[in-house]
């Protein structure tokens, strides 16, 4: 199955200048623990804005630079249907952004796991694409209000296609 995970805010909101506008600290170990022991499909910026590689996946990534050095272990491919290629015969495959690839794969997807924070960032650059909810079904839907290590309310969602 292949799976689109993100962060979005109200507006549909993921970054600015290739970081993201929030700190939730459950939202990193619920993407930890869906992703690990999976291939993880990306960007090249996405890649460069992670401070390392993630361990105990194998990353996939997809960048227009013909020559691009990728760090130790990573597979670099210059298109999604190369990277799909690749994560053919795997239960799970998740794309974790950004912007453009989240286009490229939203038709593909089966399945959106998306951390919803219920805020609005105004100097936002990078957006999720739009959902159409005729094309999903909310699978299951996890409140969380805020707290001393929480700056926002935020839930997590499973989407599955209808």
């Amino acid at each position: 199955m292949i799976h689109l995970i993100a962060a979005i805010g109200n507006n549909n909101e993921l970054g600015k200048n290739n970081d993201m506008l929030w700190h939730l600290p459950n939202d990193f170990k619920h993407f930890k623990d869906l992703t690990t022991d999976n291939y993880i499909i990306m960007g090249r910026k996405t890649l460069e804005s992670l401070p390392n590689v993630l361990s105990n996946r194998i990353h996939i990534i997809i960048t227009t630079q013909k020559h691009y050095c990728a760090p130790k272990g990573c597979i670099v491919v210059h298109s999604l249907e190369e990277a799909l290629e690749i994560t053919k015969d795997q239960a799970n495959t998740f794309v974790i952004g950004g912007g453009e690839i989240y286009r490229l794969a939203l038709d593909k997807a089966d399945v959106i796991d998306l951390t919803r924070v219920d805020a609005s960032f105004e100097d936002a650059q990078i957006f999720f694409p739009e959902i159409d909810m005729n094309k999903w079904e909310l699978k299951h839907k996890e409140d969380h209000t805020a707290d001393d290590k929480h700056k926002y309310n935020y839930s997590f969602e499973t989407l599955v296609r209808k």
